[in-house]
């Protein structure tokens, strides 16, 4: 009995397909957490700036932006001032701005310690170096704004430039109403 020419070799690049598929269900994205409106937020647990430990757990409660940026990153650097603004206008309503920090301090934490003393940043910055927030989170770009309820749920994630129109949707999705 004689086989097709593609017969065998048909065979072997299905058990490839089969075998990638597999093996794709084994990878941490795979089954990782769809990020996105309407998901509990992944956890952030990292070292800040200033020498102490931040979670976001810990800040049930509250309504928060995380800012995911770079000290070297331009729209980062234009989106600061008005982040700054955000937090001293709406402290009162209990808004917290987390500003995660995507690996300027492998080498030194100065230009970050430089970069937030120029914007006048008074909210915690997390450290995160090793770049574990930035894969839960599934970032694509920076800056990403993520803007979290009271209750730990995500109500708008906004990849890229943010105008501060942009953020104050954001900021009307978790904050309570006046």
């Amino acid at each position: 009995m004689r086989t097709h020419p593609w017969g065998n070799q048909r065979a072997r690049v299905l058990r490839g397909f089969v075998l990638l598929g597999a093996l794709s269900l084994l990878s941490p994205n795979a089954t990782a957490q769809k990020v996105g409106r309407g998901t509990a937020a992944p956890e952030i647990d990292l070292p800040t700036l200033t020498g102490g430990h931040v979670k976001l757990s810990s800040l049930k409660g509250h309504p928060v932006v995380v800012t995911f940026w770079g000290t070297w990153c331009p729209p980062c650097r234009d989106e600061f001032p008005e982040l700054v603004a955000m937090q001293k206008e709406h402290r009162d309503a209990g808004l917290v701005i987390l500003a995660v920090n995507q690996r300027d301090q492998e080498l030194t934490t100065k230009a970050v310690q430089d970069f937030v003393h120029e914007y006048g940043v008074d909210f915690p910055v997390a450290l995160d170096n090793r770049g574990h927030t930035r894969r839960s989170f599934r970032l694509v770009g920076l800056p990403t704004l993520v803007f979290i309820d009271t209750a730990g749920v995500i109500q708008g994630v906004h990849p890229g430039p943010a105008t501060r129109a942009e953020m104050d949707n954001g900021l009307a999705a978790i904050l309570p109403a006046k």
